[in-house]
């Protein structure tokens, strides 16, 4: 028998909207409310001034390591806009701008990162997974939720974030599989920065795209432009209406840059160009994001000037609560387990009473 090609059903697209120079694709231009569009450029400048007043807080020797996420805000927060408070988002380690437009307190953020897990503390109701560190883990996390929110008939979906590096990890693959046969209500956001840490995309995998890997699974595929919010939005908008409707997961690769380190432990200039750096600087999200506003008459110069000292003065508010918080939590080491469990298992009931002993001894001299 002769050979002949196999059908696919999925073909990879790549979505752009607004691109680094202004122009406007009005047909697929996203309906969005002007209110809308406001609060999102409210959240891309309080996140980016909010990284940069951490980054100075870390050099400083005030809170310790964390993942800056300059250059990436559009790539989540697009995402995100498109949910509703029940649906659920199983973060990596980058999704600062993500937590903040879902609720996170930026005080909570800083003490995380000050060294005190309390404040990973989950409100009542509240529909997000604390950071996940190790790299790949979450997606399964998030089919797990996926699956669970089928069980029980909900029509709620779930958002995973990770990066470039993570779709090298076998827990990435396992996470598609089980989401493609079992059609859980899961969304998966690859933020391809271009780094995993100093390994370039290019040594991550020989696809053209990210985005084709959903193909092997039978998942929907989509390569957006990571740095036009617009375009993440439509694509989030669309995943979420599949996903709510019952008609299973998606896969989007978020096309971006990381403009800043790693984590703060990194030095990027001993991998990459500044030449490279700068080309991408110019597509930066927000300079963009705000000439398509003062374009549809929604913003001046003058509204972010004076945004830019209200979300100054949040910071800065932030940053006290946040260490009034931390002389307080000094005295309360046993806290961080309070939080961790529903009912307490027996062995982490174990650590807690040798944890006092410990403190007690310490205390006692």
């Amino acid at each position: 028998m002769p050979r002949k090609k196999v059908g696919l059903p999925n073909n990879i697209e790549y979505l752009s909207i607004l691109d680094e120079d202004g122009n406007l694709d009005e047909k697929l231009e996203p309906k969005m409310s002007e209110e809308l569009l406001l609060d999102l450029h409210q959240s891309m400048l309080l996140s980016r001034r909010f990284d940069e007043r951490m980054l100075k807080l870390q050099r400083m020797g005030r809170i310790g390591t964390f993942a800056p996420i300059k250059g990436q805000e559009a790539s989540q927060l697009g995402i995100v806009a498109a949910l509703r408070s029940s649906d659920w988002m199983v973060p990596s380690f980058r999704e600062t701008g993500a937590s903040l437009w879902r609720g996170t307190p930026m005080e909570n953020i800083l003490l995380v990162y000050g060294g005190f897990y309390q404040g990973n503390e989950i409100p009542e109701g509240h529909t997000d997974l604390p950071v996940a560190v190790p790299v790949g883990t979450q997606p399964l996390h998030a089919v797990g939720v996926g699956y669970g929110l089928r069980y029980q008939e909900k029509d709620d979906v779930v958002v995973s974030f990770f990066g470039d590096g993570a779709t090298s990890e076998g827990d990435f693959h396992e996470a598609l599989n089980m989401a493609g046969v079992f059609q859980t209500p899961t969304i998966f956001v690859c933020q391809n920065n271009q780094w995993a840490i100093s390994v370039p995309r290019s040594k991550q995998t020989n696809s053209k795209t990210i985005a084709q890997k959903a193909v092997a699974y039978g998942i929907p595929g989509l390569q957006v432009d990571g740095n036009d919010i617009l375009a993440v939005y439509a694509a989030a908008e669309e995943a979420v209406k599949r996903a709510r409707e019952g008609s299973g997961p998606t896969f989007i690769e978020a096309v971006t840059y990381r403009l800043s380190v790693h984590t703060t432990a990194d030095d990027p200039t001993k991998y990459r160009e500044d030449e490279e750096v700068e080309k991408w600087q110019n597509r930066d999200p927000l300079p963009r994001f705000q000439k398509y506003l003062k374009m549809k008459g929604l913003l001046t110069d003058d509204d972010i000037q004076t945004l830019e000292e209200e979300v100054k003065e949040q910071i800065q508010k932030a940053v006290d609560t946040a260490e009034s918080r931390m002389k307080e939590l000094e005295d309360e080491e046993l806290s961080m387990f309070d939080h961790m469990y529903a009912e307490m298992p027996p062995n982490i009931k174990e650590q807690r009473e040798e944890f006092k002993e410990e403190l007690e001894e310490a205390r006692n001299g």
